[in-house]
C-alpha cells in the first residue's frame, strides 16, 4: 500500500494541527518584536531630524505610545508561543516516547532576549525628546520611570542567562541520550516547507538592523529610505505565511 493511501496513525493528524498553530503563535510573535523595535526607532529618527518642536512632540509621543503598548504584547505572544511550543512537544513524548529535538531553542531564545533589551533600550530613550520639546515636567517623570525599568531589565537579564545556562546544559544532557523525535509522514517538516518565509524573515531582520544602526549613528540614511525600510521590515514580517 502506498504511502499516501496508508490512514495516519492516532494522534498524527492532531499533532500537525498543533504544530500548525505553534507556527501561527511564533509569527504574531516575531512580527510584534519587529514592530516594537522598528516603529520606535524610526519615530525617534525621524525626531532627531525635525526642526521644532512641534514636529519633535507627535514623535515623541509616538515613541512612548508604542514603548507602552509593546511590553504587554511581546508579553502575550510570547507566552502564547511558548504555551503552544509545550502542547507539542508533549503531545509529541506521547506519541513517539522520545523528546523533541530541542537544538534551535537556546539560540531562539537568546534572540528574544536580545529584542527584549533594544525595545527596553529605545524605551528609556523616550523622556529626552519630551526634554527637548520643552516638556520638562513629563520628561522627568518618565526619566525616573526609565530608571526603574532599567534597573528591573537589569535584574530580569541577569536571571533569564542563569535560567537560559541551566536550561541549555539540560537540552544538552537530553540530546545526548535521545535521538528527537521522528516526526510523522503527514507532517512535511520545515525542510519541506516552501523557503519563501525564511527569506521574507530575513529580509525584515536586515531593515531592523539598518534601522537601528542609523538610530546609533552607524550610518545617516536619507529620509525615504528611513521610510523604505520602515515598510519593508513591517510587510516582510506581516506578510510571511509559513
Amino acid at each position: 500500500m502506498l504511502l499516501t493511501e496508508m490512514a495516519p496513525p492516532p494522534g498524527a493528524q492532531e499533532l500537525a494541527g498543533l504544530r500548525a498553530r505553534t507556527r501561527s503563535a511564533r509569527r504574531a510573535a516575531l512580527v510584534a518584536l519587529c514592530a516594537s523595535i522598528t516603529l520606535p526607532a524610526t519615530a525617534q529618527l525621524l525626531a532627531d531630524r525635525a526642526t521644532s518642536r512641534e514636529q519633535m512632540l507627535p514623535l515623541a509621543v509616538l515613541s512612548l505610545a508604542v514603548f507602552a503598548a509593546a511590553l504587554p504584547t511581546l508579553a502575550i505572544t510570547q507566552y502564547v508561543w511558548g504555551a503552544r511550543a509545550r502542547l507539542v512537544h508533549r503531545r509529541e513524548r506521547e506519541l513517539y516516547a522520545v523528546a523533541p529535538s530541542e537544538r534551535a531553542r537556546p539560540l531562539s531564545r537568546m534572540g528574544l532576549a536580545g529584542g527584549w533589551a533594544v525595545t527596553l533600550l529605545l524605551g528609556c530613550a523616550a523622556p529626552r525628546f519630551f526634554r527637548e520639546a520643552a516638556l520638562y515636567g513629563l520628561a522627568d517623570a518618565l526619566g525616573r520611570a526609565a530608571e526603574a525599568i532599567a534597573v528591573a531589565g537589569l535584574v530580569a537579564g541577569v536571571s533569564f542567562l542563569i535560567w537560559w545556562a541551566r536550561d541549555a546544559l539540560g537540552m544538552l544532557a537530553r540530546a545526548r541520550r535521545s535521538g528527537g523525535s521522528p516526526g510523522d509522514p503527514w507532517d512535511p517538516g520545515p525542510g519541506a516547507r516552501p523557503r519563501a518565509g525564511a527569506v521574507l524573515w530575513t529580509g525584515a531582520a536586515v531593515a531592523v538592523a539598518a534601522l537601528l544602526g542609523a538610530r546609533a549613528h552607524l550610518w545617516e540614511p536619507a529620509t525615504g529610505v528611513i521610510y523604505g525600510l520602515l515598510t519593508a521590515a513591517l510587510v516582510c514580517g506581516v506578510v510571511t505565511d509559513e
